[in-house]
């Protein structure tokens, strides 16, 4: 979401010794901010989504791959539409289904709102094997879970969530109308154990959950939660100084953009206004901050009446290659462990790439732009990403790469526009590997 919205919050003294660990990335000189990075044209585009009546309250936040193993070609894009619910798109970023987000228990409640969404391949139900698409309902604090049947008449997603799923954070339904609910989403299966989980951030904290996947006795699917670890909100500056980034009182720096490596269980969690952190996916060991947003020790004051946070000078202490907000995180896998952590620097319109591999340190690799080509608009303030190195079909034999565009173009006075751009995943690779 665009910073101007993001709310900041004050010092919390009983994370100070893991916001220490923060002072252990160097600072880094700021380069040019006109520096050129290469450019990737998308090949497809989904409609238009409008947050309002008219349009159903929706609005595309993010993404994520289906491949289809025996017709790649017949592959899917399932993506969130917040309050709008769920989309289903085939490659040619065609519509072929639009799921509602559930309502509220009671009149007077929040709305379901989807807000980010993963997928879980080939879970054991007492139907069968299964994949499945997997969100977070911001609206109502829970996980929902849609069975995937790419030809199922009336479309390929039916929703087998356990209706005795309990709140993922809330106590009750008062603190879930507060909305300090399930936010971001990665889903993991422990290759040692064979068991599935999903890490869920809670807006507005620094809280990241475990909760393992659990298919239950009637063919739907429940969870349970395991553990919880808070990021820092407060982070110790060369020189000692203390910083927090500026926000509303009582809120602190979220997490949503999460991805799991399957390789080796690394978490990948962006912090919104902070960078990005790599962790154990079973949420044990200390997190270590692999990068910072550009605004990362720089003073602000938040301004009441128009909500938004005055930045002061920069103090120099932040990284060279994110600007807040980070979001949109997803892998690019690669044979041997090779490939790239992909990051959306919000801020500026660009992309980051990481090396993969955690003993590399996850050395920056370089960054591109998803630009406007003929009729085709670029993609700006990219909330969510989604990337499959895999043949899918002859549209994208090198992979496909799906980003959230929130400035879809072209531009109404009264509406906001935002939707899913297609990338060829192959002219990505090649634009960072030249």
């Amino acid at each position: 979401m665009p910073l101007s919205r993001i709310r900041r919050s004050s010092v919390i003294a009983a994370l100070a010794a893991l916001a220490a660990l923060a002072a252990t990335v160097p600072a880094q000189a700021h380069p040019s901010r006109g520096a050129a990075l290469p450019a990737v044209a998308p090949r497809a585009e989904t409609a238009a989504l409008y947050d309002d009546e008219e349009g159903g309250a929706a609005d595309a936040d993010d993404p994520a791959i289906w491949r289809n193993a025996a017709d790649p070609g017949r592959s899917l894009v399932v993506v969130t539409a917040k309050e709008g619910g769920l989309r289903v798109y085939d490659l040619d970023a065609r519509q072929v289904q639009s799921l509602p987000a559930p309502a509220g228990p009671a009149p007077g409640d929040a709305p379901g709102r989807f807000n980010n969404v993963d997928l879980v391949h080939g879970i054991r139900l007492t139907t069968g094997r299964a994949d499945l698409a997997v969100t977070t309902d911001r609206g109502n604090d829970r996980l929902r879970f849609h069975r995937i049947d790419r030809d199922r008449p009336g479309g390929p997603l039916t929703d087998v969530t356990d209706r005795a799923a309990r709140p993922v954070f809330s106590a009750d339904q008062e603190e879930v109308n507060g909305q300090r609910t399930a936010y971001g989403l990665a889903t993991w299966t422990d290759r040692a154990t064979g068991r599935t989980y999903a890490l869920v951030s809670r807006r507005e904290t620094t809280t990241i959950a475990l909760l393992e996947i659990l298919p239950t006795g009637s063919g739907t699917v429940g969870y349970r939660k395991i553990r919880t670890l808070d990021l820092p909100a407060s982070f110790r500056l060369p020189g000692g100084a203390t910083w927090s980034p500026c926000a509303e009182p009582g809120q602190l720096p979220q997490v949503e953009g999460m991805v799991v490596d399957p390789a080796d269980g690394t978490l990948y969690a962006g912090q919104e206004d902070i960078g990005i952190w790599r962790l154990r996916a079973d949420l044990t060991g200390t997190p270590q901050l692999i990068d910072k947003v550009r605004e990362y020790g720089t003073p602000g004051t938040y301004d009441e009446q128009t909500e938004e946070c005055v930045p002061g000078p920069d103090a120099g202490f932040g990284g060279r290659r994110l600007s807040a907000d980070v979001e949109g995180l997803t892998l690019v896998t690669q044979p041997g462990g090779d490939g790239y952590l992909l990051a959306s620097s919000q801020g500026d319109n660009t992309f980051a790439a990481y090396d993969r591999e955690t003993g590399d340190d996850n050395e920056y690799e370089g960054g591109f732009r998803i630009t406007a080509s003929g009729a085709l608009d670029g993609s700006e303030e990219c909330d969510g990403a989604a990337a499959l190195n895999a043949p899918l079909g002859n549209k994208y034999p090198r992979g496909l790469l799906v980003v959230q565009d929130g400035h879809e173009t072209p531009v109404s006075a009264d509406r906001t526009a935002t939707n899913f751009k297609f990338v060829d995943l192959g002219k990505v690779l090649d634009a960072l590997e030249d």
